[in-house]
């Protein structure tokens, strides 16, 4: 072999070393001129799904094989002028990427806010929380009644809606409540199913919880792909209708003037029961009996009989006119009280 042989040799296993060193460090080779044309194969993350400690509690394994193909944690060629560590969110496609160096990045399934609840925007990422307490909006507990008991806060666990981790947004210093967090409700990936939060699989949000740093950027792009130039947020949740308080109807329309009926003191002497008397309208004082008269048993001409009181306990007066009508509700004026998930493209 010649000496240029050797050095040509010598020169081609040294490339091929540093390309081993670039992989070991990485995960993915080092781009060349020719990878511009041919399309690279994602490369997929062995065991991605096992069951997994995670601190206070240990996660179950998900089983790989229902999950979509597209939605599987994988390292894909990716353009974008964003520096690495950020976080760029897909809505549209249900995926996130954690830019990388050289081209690439890792891509996630997520899911996103379902119709109503998308929003894009530039944020940050303000903090991390490991099994975090998940604290419902108010708007969120109008809207399911059944969460009044979370409102102070549901403590962490692998019920919570939260998952293990979570990454919390903020845009322009403001917390609006969006966060990057596990779910158990795996299934829900790759669709529209959240309240403007991004689910991940518990596995994968434990993976990306550990690259992302406090102070990252987060895009979340446009529903046409774009990188935003203002935030767009969803349309605030209607509040619902209060109940019109039930009023009391006029007088005149509920009941008729009551009457009193009155006889002589000579028919009512064996029937000592008063008559009822409407309680609801005004009526006239009753009139004075007529005066009973006695047969006298001699010619003489007997006395006139003195008129006779009636009464007070025969028969009870009327109520006054300053009296308020009963207040009655009217049934017929109360009003009756008044996750969808779809797939993505």
């Amino acid at each position: 072999m010649t000496i240029k042989a050797t050095l040509a040799a010598t020169a081609m296993l040294a490339a091929l070393a540093g390309c081993a060193q670039m992989t070991a460090l990485t995960g993915v080779g080092q781009e060349t001129a020719a990878t511009d044309t041919v399309p690279q194969e994602p490369e997929f993350f062995e065991n991605a799904y096992v069951a997994k400690d995670a601190g206070r509690y240990d996660l179950p394994a998900v089983p790989e094989d229902q999950i979509p193909v597209a939605y599987r944690r994988q390292i894909v060629p990716y353009t974008t002028t964003e520096v690495p560590g950020t976080l760029v969110i897909d809505p549209t496609h249900a995926v996130l990427y954690f830019v990388l160096e050289g081209g690439r990045a890792i891509r996630y399934g997520i899911s996103v806010g379902r119709d109503g609840f998308g929003w894009s925007g530039i944020a940050k990422v303000s903090r991390k929380g490991s099994w975090p307490t998940w604290t419902p909006p108010s708007e969120m507990i109008d809207r399911q009644p059944s969460l009044e008991k979370w409102r102070g806060g549901m403590p962490g666990g692998p019920e919570n809606p939260l998952g293990a981790r979570a990454i919390y947004l903020t845009v322009n210093g403001i917390d609006y409540g969006w966060r990057v967090h596990g779910t158990p409700e795996w299934r829900t990936i790759g669709k529209r199913a959240s309240s403007g939060c991004f689910r991940m699989i518990q596995q994968d949000v434990l993976d990306l919880y550990e690259r992302v740093q406090v102070d990252a950027r987060v895009v979340v792009l446009t529903a046409d792909g774009e990188t935003p130039t203002t935030l767009t947020m969803p349309p605030p949740a209607p509040k619902p209708a209060a109940k019109p308080k039930a009023k009391p109807a006029p007088v005149a329309e509920t009941a008729a003037a009551g009457v009193v009926e009155t006889k002589p003191l000579a028919d009512t002497a064996a029937n000592t029961t008063v008559p009822d008397v409407a309680e609801t309208t005004d009526t006239p004082d009753p009139a004075p009996a007529e005066p009973a008269t006695e047969t006298p048993s001699e010619p003489e001409p007997a006395p006139e009989a003195a008129p006779v009181q009636p009464d007070a306990q025969a028969a009870p007066e009327s109520p006054a006119a300053t009296d308020e009508p009963a207040q009655t509700e009217d049934p017929s004026s109360e009003t009756p009280p008044s996750v969808y998930i779809t797939p993505l493209r």
